[in-house]
This record gives structure tokens, sequence and C-alpha cells, in this order.
């Protein structure tokens, strides 16, 4: 299975979403909190071009946020790169 990397918070309603999902497919992936942790969310912002949490990579490749990837799923290519 394809490395999954969410960059999250601890309180955030998109985090617990995107990693429900995640978690219904069976799929490990690595969280990475920014809670507190400024350089850690500006690292993420640099690589992701965004601010907001989470932010989702599959494989290397930058999905986007919990809206993205369950847009993903609906057009059902989340399946296809999570095991890509």
């Amino acid at each position: 299975m394809t490395q999954v990397t969410v960059y999250s918070s601890d309180y955030c309603p998109y985090c617990i979403r995107a990693k429900q999902l995640l978690a219904s497919k069976g799929v490990d992936f690595e969280e990475i909190k920014v809670d507190g942790k400024p350089q850690v969310r500006a690292q993420m912002a640099q690589k992701a071009g965004r601010t907001s949490v989470p932010q989702i990579w599959i494989g290397g490749a930058h999905v986007g946020g919990c809206d993205d990837l369950y847009a993903l799923e609906r057009a059902g290519k989340l399946d296809a790169l999570l095991n890509a």
C-alpha cells in the first residue's frame, strides 16, 4: 500500500473526517500534528501551498485537504491512488 501522510490538528473536525475515511479503508498513515508547532506548520504550508489542516499526501503526491480526499472517493479515484 502507498504511503499516506496527514498533517493534522487535534481539534479540527475536517482532520477527524479525513482520518476516519482513511481508517475505514484500512489505510495506515503517518500523522504529523501541527498543534503548537509553528515550524512544522510552516514546513507543511511550504510543501502544500496551503496553511489549513488537514493536508494529505498519498505516495508523495499532495492531494489536498478533507474535501479533496472525499472528492477523490466520490469520483472512485481514491482506491487506485492508495493501491498504486
